[in-house]
Order: structure tokens, then sequence, then C-alpha cells
């Protein structure tokens, strides 16, 4: 399984970069993994828009879904210049339906809801979901393919339950949207405590720092998740490639 950042930014996109976008693969698979401000004009640096197979929401925030609307134009015109002949699949949680109702545009678009209490299955990745504590109905996500596993906090303030849900994984990419003196949860956001913290109770192998801030030295917050998890320790950043 290789995971490649394409955006990683809360809020809005740095200069030449995007906010929260992740694209996973495995064999010859591309599964996108919300779609940003931003997003599409740095993915094209790692595929194909022609060659991406589905994309699933974590929710419905601008900084998750921006570039949705150009990405299903996208799709629509590598149709018509026969670069594909596939649809483009979405998944995503029905409880906002006027944000879903807008993700199909058939026959080039396709939507399809998934139940965030049962597994999904998207091409050869199996997904399983956690409900975030965020303002706005949000769900974390569990990736896993040939015995291994990613996990994706999605938007959240601090949650216990992300402690079994990450149990032993390879990889959490989880969000830090403050320092450790800052407290995230009226905002529905972690700081870098918070993300440590799960990563240590949760024995996760390797953690990412996520859905960055816009202000002070984002190197503290590596900084000071060390001080709670003794494991790898990185700061997101736009075409960063882990193959796990």
């Amino acid at each position: 399984m290789k995971l490649t950042i394409v955006g990683h930014w809360g809020a809005f996109p740095e200069v030449g970069e995007a906010t929260s976008c992740y694209l996973l693969e495995h064999d010859g698979f591309r599964l996108l993994v919300d779609c940003g401000s931003g997003a599409l004009s740095q993915l094209q640096h790692y595929c194909s828009l022609a060659d991406l197979d589905a994309v699933i929401i974590s929710h419905y925030h601008h900084d998750h879904i921006a570039d949705i609307g150009s990405l299903q134009y996208s799709r629509l015109v590598d149709q018509q210049l026969n670069r594909t002949n596939q649809p483009l699949s979405f998944y995503a949680h029905a409880y906002d339906q006027k944000e879903f109702q807008k993700l199909a545009k058939p026959p080039h678009v396709l939507s399809f809801i998934y139940n965030e209490k049962a597994e999904s299955k998207i091409g050869p990745f199996r997904i399983t979901y956690l409900e975030t504590n965020h303002k706005a109905k949000c769900f974390a996500m569990r990736f896993e393919v040939a015995g291994k596993s990613i996990v994706y906090s999605a938007d959240s303030s601090y949650k216990e339950a992300f402690i079994e849900f990450a149990k032993d994984t390879d990889l959490f990419i989880c969000e830090t949207s403050f320092y450790a003196n800052q407290d995230g949860k009226p905002y529905g956001h972690m700081n870098s405590l918070d993300a440590a913290t799960i990563a240590r109770n949760s024995s996760v192998k390797k953690l990412i720092l996520t859905h960055l801030p816009h202000f002070g030295d984002q190197r503290k917050l590596v900084e000071e998740a060390k001080d709670v998890y003794q494991g790898e320790v990185m700061l997101a950043k736009k075409g960063l490639t882990i193959q796990i």
C-alpha cells in the first residue's frame, strides 16, 4: 500500500499547496481520500486524473471537498477525449443529503453511500469507520490491505475511541490543528498532545501530523508529540510518499 500526501493544510491552502487530500494505491487501484482546495493541481504530479478509480469523503467541509466539482469536470472531459471509459466513483455518508446529492453526475461520475457501521470494500481496500467529534458529521477511516493498515483521523477533537480504532496500525495520519498549549476541542480539532496520546496508547508504528495550523513553527508540533509518543513522528508535507 502506497500513500502520497497531496494536501495537508487545514482551512485553506498555503501558496502552491492544498488542503486535505491523500492518495492511496495498491495493485494499480487509486483511491483518493478527501479532495480539498488545490488538490487537483497537486494530484496531477502523482497521478493522471483519468487513472483515478474512486474517491472517499470524510465530511463536507470546504477544506475537504472544495475541488470535487473540478474533479467531476475532469472525468467528463477525459471520457469525451477517450482517455478513459470508466466512471469515477464517489463514496460518502448521506447525513447531509444536500451535499451528497451534488456528488453524482451520471454517467461519468457515480456516488455511493458508505455504511459507517459496517466494513466497505473499495477496490482492494477494506475500510472501517469511526464517527469523530467535529462540528459536521465526520468519519475517521481505517484502510486495510495485504495485512497492512492506515488510519486517517479526518477532523476531530480528542476521542477515546480512537485508541481501539487505531490499535497497532502501521501508520496513523492524525489531524493536529493546534499546539500543545492550545485547546482544540471547542473547534472540533486536536492538538499535538492529543495526537501523540492516541498514537502511544494505540501502539501505532508511525505518526504523521496533518491538517496543520497556519501559524507558529510547525516543527514544534513534532517536538511536542515526541514528548508523549516514542515512535516515529513526521510532519505531513506535499509529495511525501510512504510505502507500507
